[in-house]
């Protein structure tokens, strides 16, 4: 079954304040993703139905799809507050930070703010949603798919901050989609027992150290 554009989302900030039937949709909004974490956590993502997810909250399955087009949206939602925070705190680094530097704090405070429920964010939440897109295929293509979509957002925060004009320079694309690279290799050395990193922050510290250090090394000598 799919689904018309969903009823509710989080306001805005400085919006003024909903009223009481929005109110009751942000609710029943947040019941829902409730519901379905807790559900993911004990069942596994890929084993947790649309049905069990409204079942959990008194709904039937045709009102969830009124709030969420797939129990893949439900699950992405921390992707999307995770992405919104990086955004607005890269754009309120200071001017005078080099782009790398300015990335590699950003992300690595919000990865460690996600992991130490700071910001609002819950932290078990993110372990589950790391633990979720690691094991489920289907997942990690909506993840990879909703990175996606946040390209453009970047690209432009970035060029904001670079002084360039994404419309007519490349170089704002170039730290996008390398910001989107290294966060990958970050997550994947996470999971590689050969990588001494015990948390995403630890190993995005890393990864990023290697971007704002530079990787036009010298060529190896004797073909080495």
């Amino acid at each position: 079954m799919t689904a018309t554009a969903p009823e509710a989302h989080p306001a805005e900030p400085g919006s003024p304040p909903p009223g009481r039937r929005e109110r009751k949709k942000l609710q029943t909004r947040e019941s829902l993703i409730d519901a379905a974490f807790r559900l993911f956590a004990e069942k596994g993502f890929d084993a947790t139905t649309v049905e069990e997810i409204a079942d959990a909250v008194d709904i039937s399955s045709r009102t969830f799809f009124r709030y969420f087009a797939s129990k893949e949206d439900v699950a992405l939602t921390f992707q999307e507050e995770q992405s919104r925070a990086l955004m607005a705190a890269l754009a309120a680094r200071p001017p005078d930070e080099p782009i790398m530097t300015a990335i590699r704090r950003t992300v690595v405070g919000i990865t460690r703010a996600c992991e130490n429920g700071e910001l609002g964010f819950d932290p078990q939440r993110f372990e589950c949603m790391l633990s979720m897109t690691s094991d489920s295929g289907a997942l990690m293509a909506g993840s990879l798919e909703h990175a996606q979509r946040k390209h453009r957002e970047m690209t432009q925060v970035i060029g904001a901050r670079m002084g360039l004009d994404p419309a007519t320079d490349l170089r704002p694309h170039v730290v996008a989609a390398t910001v989107m690279a290294a966060f990958r290799a970050a997550s994947e050395a996470l999971a590689d027992p050969n990588f001494p990193y015990t948390t995403l922050s630890e190993a995005a510290d890393a990864a990023f150290a290697v971007l704002e250090e530079g990787l036009n090394l010298p060529a190896p000598q004797n073909g080495r």
